[in-house]
């Protein structure tokens, strides 16, 4: 039993190794964390990671003492769900290689190619990328979710499907090891226990390199974010102290002090507070009700440069949404946007409104405006910085769980809708005053 345990740590041992060094190349990178990959990516993501376990198939068979080496079925199974059906067919053919020619273990090639071919069926029938990323050896650890998911969506249970693949064809190893010993090679567990650690073994020897690989996705992503939000603010404070904004500013500050001194102070405390906010750090995740904050005193400064006749903005905003946390200076640029190429494009001004929903854990925002709109081929304000920057942030934190949504006609306004993964709410603050 303890010989047996330690040739499973021997193997757990060996992927760890394996994914911690590929993970170490910036080559295998670009390979690893693309969505789609071309042919020639394809062929090198694969040589990557099967060269490696056909070396250990190799040591398995010249150095005795150390059968636990060999990793055929969780790397084929493994480049099959990273890369797809046909890649996982290139791996086990790869990996299988030295056994089959040089062992004339004739049943490798077969349950090798198998073993690829399956683990591309199960990145096929996956829900979406991030549902790979995602796979763990602990299916549910809490209770209370593990029901709200099944119940929500009772066919979610990809990860189940992949626990049931792996658990078969480890079955299969196993059996095919002990009805021809000499034509196929396996670990021999001798008693129930045994064959439990093993299956269990074969799930964590796909799960961990997952798991090493995502921690380095998300540091990547971490820092793309940091490097998309300082541009964001720099591009923000660029465009929001530049002196035509100052000037304007201040020559409404200016003229109101005689005849509204107190509307004037206000005024000079919301131009403040964006200085403020543009200039210090800040989190990744704010509450919307903090976001919402910072919209209110940019737009009031808007309002006091058109006049509260041209510029009209209501909020529509559920109690429940205000707590959810969104990305930091996610709405500012949209609701700028709609004023500089919609509504300052009109003689009499227009309407803004903006509205905040939740709905089947989905947070939807949406900023829309009865401007100028504009038309499908014109990519002005589509493609502009602000929303060019808006959309990379959202597919960087978020992936494809993220959705950016505009529509528009010329004079007939514009939408833009964004719907986001609901994030674990923010404790409770004082609600904005739309």
């Amino acid at each position: 039993m303890y010989l047996f345990l330690v040739a499973l740590l021997i193997k757990l041992g060996l992927m760890v190794a394996t994914a911690s060094a590929l993970v170490r190349s910036i080559a295998f990178k670009r390979y690893l964390y693309k969505d789609e990959r071309n042919l020639r990516e394809k062929i090198y993501f694969t040589l990557y990671i099967a060269l490696p376990m056909a070396i250990y198939v190799i040591v398995r068979m010249t150095v005795h003492s150390f059968m636990a080496a060999d990793l055929s079925l969780p790397g084929a199974f493994l480049i099959g769900l990273m890369a797809g059906q046909w890649s996982g067919v290139l791996g086990g053919v790869i990996i299988s290689a030295p056994a089959f020619w040089g062992g004339h273990e004739w049943l490798s090639l077969p349950f090798c190619l198998f073993a690829g071919w399956a683990g591309g069926v199960c990145r096929r029938v996956a829900p979406n990328n991030a549902e790979i990323w995602a796979f763990s050896p602990f299916i549910d650890l809490e209770l209370w979710r593990w029901l709200r998911n099944r119940l929500d969506r009772p066919f979610r249970d990809w990860q189940a499907l992949i626990f049931g693949v792996l658990f078969g064809l480890t079955l299969v190893q196993i059996e095919l090891g002990r009805l021809f010993p000499v034509r196929f090679y396996s670990l021999e567990p001798d008693t129930v226990w045994e064959t439990i650690l093993m299956l269990f073994a074969t799930v964590l020897a796909v799960a961990i390199p997952i798991k090493v690989w995502n921690n380095t996705r998300i540091e990547g992503q971490l820092e793309e974010q940091r490097r998309l939000l300082v541009q964001a603010r720099l591009d923000a404070l660029t465009r929001q102290i530049n002196p035509h904004f100052l000037f304007n500013t201040l020559n409404s500050i200016a003229s109101l002090i005689r005849v509204e001194p107190d509307r004037a102070r206000l005024l000079v405390i919301k131009l403040s507070s964006i200085l403020r906010r543009l200039l210090q750090e800040h989190e990744h995740y704010v509450p919307l009700r903090q976001e919402i904050e910072f919209v209110e005193d940019y737009l009031a400064i808007e309002l006091a440069r058109f006049g509260p006749e041209q510029l009209k903005v209501e909020y529509d905003l559920e109690a429940g949404a205000l707590d959810a946390l969104v990305p930091s200076m996610l709405l500012q640029p949209i609701v700028e946007n709609s004023i500089r190429h919609g509504l300052a494009q009109q003689l009499h001004g227009g309407r803004i409104w903006i509205r905040a929903r939740l709905a089947a854990g989905r947070v939807s925002l949406s900023v829309e405006d009865d401007g100028a709109g504009f038309r499908a081929k014109d990519g002005s304000a589509r493609s502009g910085i602000g929303l060019t920057n808006v959309r990379e942030r959202l597919r960087v934190l978020y992936g494809p769980a993220a959705e950016l949504h505009i529509e528009s006609a010329a004079g007939a306004g514009a939408k833009v809708e964004i719907l986001l993964p609901e994030v674990e709410a923010a404790p409770a603050a004082a609600a904005p005053t739309p």
